[in-house]
Parts: C-alpha cells; sequence; structure tokens
C-alpha cells in the first residue's frame, strides 16, 4: 500500500509542476531512486513491476530512458500475469525493430507463443505486432502462423494471430511461405465470424501480391457472401443495425475484385454471385434515416458496385448500378457525391459504352464547382475517364473555361489531363494545336515540360500542322505577358517553321526576332539557351537579319553564365564562317520522331498513388497513347 502511495505521489508532484525545470527536478530524483534500487538484487517481481510502471510514465511525458530495458525483458519471464504483462508493454514502447535487445526478448516471446495460456498467447502476438522487425519475422511467424491455423487456438487467439501475420507480412513478405496458403484460405469458412473478419484482411493483402496462390479463395468467399446475405446464417453479435457483419462484406467484395471473373464452366458460383449483388441492391433500395446504418449500407453498396462493374454484369444490372450512382452524384451528402463519382469514373474507365453515364454529364461538369475540393478532384477524374471522341470538344472546353478559377492545389492535374484528351480525341489538327496552346496560355505556370515537347513532337511529324502551329504560335507571342512555357514551344517551333510563314508583313523574319528577343530578358537561363539555338536558325533560315543575329550573339559572348557564353560563342564562329555548309548541315530540319508512347499517361498513374489496398483500376482505363494513336481521325 505504501509503494502504490508512493508512485501516486510521484505522479502528483508532476503534475503539481509549475515549471519544466521543477518537473526535470523531481524526474531526475525519481529516476536516480529507481537506479539505486535496480542495484539492489533482492526486489521481488512486484517492486520490478512498480519501478518499470515509473520509467514507463517517465518515457510517456517524452523523457529519454538510458536504464530498465533488463528489468522489463526480466518481467516477461514471469508466472504472473500482471507481471508479464507490464514486461510485455515495457518492451513495446521501449524497443523498436532495430534495438540490440531484440535478440534477447525473442525466446521469452517464443517461449509464450507455445504456453498452454492463451492470455500469454495473446501477450506476445501484442509485443510482436508492435515491434516488429525482421528477425522477430524470420524467428516467429511459424509460431504465429500455427496458433493461426490451430484447431486448439481458442477464437480470440487466431484473430490476433492472423492480425498479427498480417502486420509482419507488410513490413517483410517473405515470412509468409507460399505452402500455408491452402491452411489460410480455409479459415474463410471458419464458423466464428470474427476469425473470417481478421482473416479476410490477411487474405486481402495477399492475393493482391500472390494471385495465383491465392486464387481457391474466390469459392470461398463467395460462399461465405451467400451465406451472409442469402441464407442469413449469422449471429445477433455480428448483426450491425440490422446488416450482417458490413465489415466482412465490404473486404470479401473487394477480395473479389482482384479476380477475373469465374470461367463459364463454373456457372454455380457465378449465378451466386450475381444473386448476392442483387441482394445488396434490393437490401440498398430501402433508405434508412438511422444515420450508422446508412453508412454501413452504403459502404457495402460501393464495393458491390465496384464489384458489378468489375465482372461486366449484364445490362438490366448494370442499368441499376448506373440509376444508382446517378443518385449519389447528386445527393446532398458530401461524401456520397464523393464515392458516386470515384465509383462512376470506375465505371466509365471499363465501359464500352459512355452512352449513360453521358446522360449525367452536367451534373458531372457541375461537379468541378463543388465547395468541397476532394469532389472537384474526383469530378475532374470522372470527366477524364468518360470524355471520348464524341465529347472531347464540350468537356475539353467546360475544363478550359474552369481551369482559369480552379484552386491552384488542382490545376497541375487539370492541365496534365487536358493535354492528354486534346491528343488522345482531337477531331483535327487545328483544333489540337489551338487547345494546346490556349491551354498554356492560361496556366502555363502548371505546364510542365512534358506538356510542351509533347507538342512539338506532333507538329513536327504532321507536315500539313507547320505552318498553322507557327503563325498561331506567333499570335500568343505578341501578347505583351505570356508564360515561359509559350516562349520554349514559340522558340522550338518558329526556330523550325518560321520561314512557313515568313511571306507576311506580320509573321516577317526581323517579326519573328523582335517578338522572341523581348522575351529573352524575362526567361530563365534554360529558356534563354533553347532562344540563342531558334537564333542560330533563324540565321540560315534568313539571312537578312543576320546583321541583328550576330549583334545578339557578340553581346551574349560576354555572358557571367557559362552556358550562355558558351553557345554565343559558338554559335558566333558558327555564324561567321566563309561558307555555309557547316551551318546549314548543323541547321538542318528535325527529323520526324520515332513512335513512343505518352509520358502524360504515366505521369496521371504516377498521381494516383499506391496504398496497402491497390486499385484494379486506372482512371482514364489502362491503355496508353502512341503517336500512331493522337490524332487518328485527322491524319
Amino acid at each position: 500500500m505504501s509503494s502504490m502511495r508512493g508512485l501516486v505521489q510521484f505522479i502528483a508532484d508532476l503534475r503539481n509542476a509549475r515549471a519544466r525545470e521543477l518537473e526535470e527536478r523531481r524526474i531526475n530524483k525519481e529516476l536516480a531512486n529507481i537506479r539505486q534500487k535496480f542495484k539492489d538484487s533482492n526486489l521481488n517481481g512486484y517492486q520490478k513491476k512498480k519501478y518499470v510502471c515509473k520509467l514507463l510514465y517517465i518515457y510517456i511525458l517524452g523523457w529519454n530512458i538510458d536504464f530498465g530495458h533488463l528489468e522489463a525483458l526480466n518481467l516477461i519471464a514471469s508466472h504472473k500475469y500482471s507481471e508479464k504483462q507490464i514486461g510485455y508493454l515495457a518492451i513495446s514502447l521501449l524497443l523498436n525493430e532495430n534495438h540490440d535487445l531484440i535478440n534477447l526478448v525473442v525466446n521469452s516471446i517464443r517461449k509464450d507463443l507455445n504456453d498452454h495460456n492463451e492470455l500469454f498467447n495473446c501477450l506476445a502476438l501484442h509485443a510482436i505486432a508492435n515491434v516488429g522487425g525482421k528477425e522477430m519475422a524470420e524467428a516467429l511467424s511459424t509460431d504465429v502462423h500455427r496458433l493461426l491455423v490451430s484447431p486448439d487456438s481458442k477464437i480470440f487467439v487466431r484473430k490476433k494471430a492472423a492480425l498479427t501475420l498480417l502486420r509482419l507480412y507488410r513490413k517483410y513478405p517473405s515470412c509468409v511461405q507460399a505452402e500455408w496458403a491452402s491452411r489460410i484460405i480455409s479459415l474463410l469458412g471458419d464458423p466464428d465470424l470474427g476469425v473470417v473478419t481478421s482473416v479476410g484482411s490477411l487474405v486481402l493483402a495477399l492475393a493482391q501480391d500472390r494471385p495465383d496462390q491465392y486464387q481457391n479463395c474466390y469459392a470461398k468467399a463467395v460462399m461465405r457472401l451467400k451465406t451472409l446475405l442469402i441464407d442469413r446464417f449469422v449471429a445477433s453479435d455480428y448483426l450491425y443495425y440490422r446488416i450482417p457483419n458490413p465489415w466482412l462484406q465490404v473486404k470479401l467484395l473487394r477480395l473479389l475484385q482482384y479476380y477475373p471473373p469465374p470461367p463459364p464452366d463454373d456457372s454455380d458460383v457465378t449465378a451466386t454471385l450475381l444473386d448476392v449483388l442483387q441482394s445488396i441492391f434490393d437490401e440498398a433500395s430501402d433508405s434508412s434515416r438511422n444515420v450508422q446504418q446508412s453508412n454501413a449500407q452504403n459502404a457495402v453498396l460501393f464495393e458491390a458496385i465496384n464489384l458489378a462493374i468489375h465482372i461486366d454484369v449484364a445490362k438490366s444490372m448494370m442499368d441499376q448500378v448506373i440509376a444508382k450512382l446517378g443518385v449519389f452524384i447528386s445527393s446532398k451528402e458530401t461524401n456520397l457525391r464523393y464515392l458516386g463519382l470515384d465509383t462512376m469514373a470506375h465505371l466509365a474507365a471499363r465501359a464500352e459504352d459512355l452512352t449513360p453515364i453521358r446522360k449525367h454529364q452536367n451534373t458531372i461538369l457541375s461537379s468541378l464547382r463543388d465547395r468541397d475540393i476532394s469532389v472537384r478532384r474526383k469530378g475532374l477524374d470522372l470527366l477524364y475517364s468518360m470524355c471520348d471522341y464524341f465529347s472531347a470538344s464540350v468537356i475539353v472546353a467546360e475544363l478550359l473555361k474552369y481551369l482559369e478559377v480552379a484552386d491552384y492545389a488542382i490545376r497541375e492535374d487539370m492541365v496534365i489531363k487536358i493535354a492528354i484528351l486534346t491528343e488522345k480525341h482531337a477531331s483535327d489538327y487545328k483544333w489540337y494545336i489551338d487547345t494546346i496552346l490556349r491551354l498554356i496560355s492560361i496556366a502555363g505556370e502548371y505546364v510542365s515540360d512534358e506538356v510542351w515537347q509533347r507538342a512539338v513532337q506532333i507538329v513536327i511529324n504532321n507536315e500539313d500542322l507547320q505552318p498553322y502551329a507557327a503563325h498561331t504560335v506567333l499570335r500568343y507571342l505578341k501578347n505583351p505577358t505570356c508564360f515561359e512555357a509559350m516562349v520554349k514551344i514559340g522558340g522550338y517551333v518558329l526556330g523550325e517553321f518560321g520561314h512557313l510563314i515568313a511571306d507576311t508583313p506580320q509573321c516577317s523574319p526581323i517579326e519573328q526576332f523582335l517578338v522572341l528577343n523581348d522575351k529573352f530578358p524575362s526567361c530563365s537561363q534554360f529558356t534563354k539557351a533553347l532562344l540563342l539555338s531558334t537564333f542560330i536558325k533563324f540565321v540560315n533560315l534568313f539571312p537578312e537579319i543576320k546583321p541583328q543575329l550576330l549583334q545578339l550573339f557578340e553581346f551574349h559572348s560576354r555572358s557571367l553564365d557559362a552556358e550562355l557564353q558558351q553557345r554565343a560563342c559558338e554559335y558566333l564562329a558558327l555564324a561567321t564562317q566563309p561558307s555555309d555548309d557547316l551551318l546549314r548541315t548543323v541547321c538542318d530540319e528535325m527529323p520526324p520522331f520515332p513512335e513512343r508512347t505518352s509520358l502524360l499517361l504515366s505521369r496521371v498513374h504516377d498521381k494516383q498513388g499506391k496504398s496497402e489496398d491497390r486499385r484494379t483500376w486506372f482512371i482514364g482505363g489502362k491503355s496508353g497513347i502512341t503517336d500512331t494513336q493522337a490524332l487518328t481521325t485527322a491524319a
């Protein structure tokens, strides 16, 4: 009792300390007392537990603890649950996977895993999950798996074992052996829904990385869903507002999305799965005023819709899907609008016929002006996925209109998507170049090099587009202010094809030179170097303005920037050669670029990121864009 009073008094002293110095002084005094007590070999288990508790309290307050770890390890070996519990709590807090003492604790944990006391099993599993580490994974994963699949293990031990194995797998995938697959899958048929829910999380992670090893889980998952939703064989403890174990339903429905639909000869599984999906849709038709029930019901419904899209259900069921999504994207609740747009983007990415989705185009366009930026992002993703040849002009025009007032956080993503849609669904060359240049004029600071470089490639590869592109980009460059990306594309296009438009007064050689030279001082060093290359091409194309160009090279040959100075000196020497043969060879017109896949598409896919639950589909579909696919209607 006196020791308990001492602990309470210590905590009270720390709480009453009005300054950090006072708290530090009290803690140092207590640490000195504990260090002295640990030197006494006559301490019993209760006293060790008390002092370790004090150390943990000090550690939780944010103070460093440089002793007491061995005393905590000794508590793990105790046969008393209360002492062992404090020991495991201490190592979970004080040790990490790289700590030097991990080796000393592994044997004690293995002993508790093999103990017949299920409480000791659970303490050991908690410690493994919290500390983890490669050494623990390699040494103890087999014991954890044994507890998971053993028929002698208690239900709560098996649940914890499944989650512990999942934790180890996420950090060190090699710790889960391939031959364990069949035993783990069989647990999806366990009578206890708690075990199935925990194992479902484990199988969901394993199936993403090892689909071939865990393909037998498909039929098991379908049968378990049938038991829950059609047979209604579920304990009352797992009814959440009259919904049978919605957490397990969501996991199983998501698990099925990582596998292709069953083959035609497996008609029983397919029929059962369609019955399950129809049952979910029927249940969702009864709206609930209870928020918790509605949330759980919608969570299951969205996963069912995603699965229906994945397996490409019949038209009658797909009509139900589209109708429900149309309601969701018009909902007053932000979360439902977000999920509805995300799921409809999934449908648009996989559907062959986009006509039913285009019926909701006005609603989707209005989502770009939603008050929540996450909804606006999903609306953008959906428009990107549903855009095709027939709707490209309308959708791209709306995106450009919105780009002028869009949040800065979303502009870069919008620029990439608009550039891809313009290239992929262009009706003719002129529309393509007009749209790209307008895009650069609106959001030039968010235009990556891939965008303007891709436009240059297409202009070079399409001879009929070159005069129009040169004339249009010159018109944009004549604006008092323009973004640097416009100067880059202008320098490149005019340097290659400026001679094609030089016969008109507004596009004369001197006019092209003055426009670019006017933008020169405000550009970065990279763009200045590009413009110097443009000017040496002008020397070859327009001999009549050679004196002005030589004067410019002479001026920049004394530049403080080494790159600009070297270029100017070399170009000056090249332009003053007695013969123009070398100049013509160096400044020869660029040949067409070889066919290649657009880098812009990979930028979109990379922005989706990776998570523990990986997508089975990409925004906009999985196909890339090559030069032969771009502008096909105009070719």
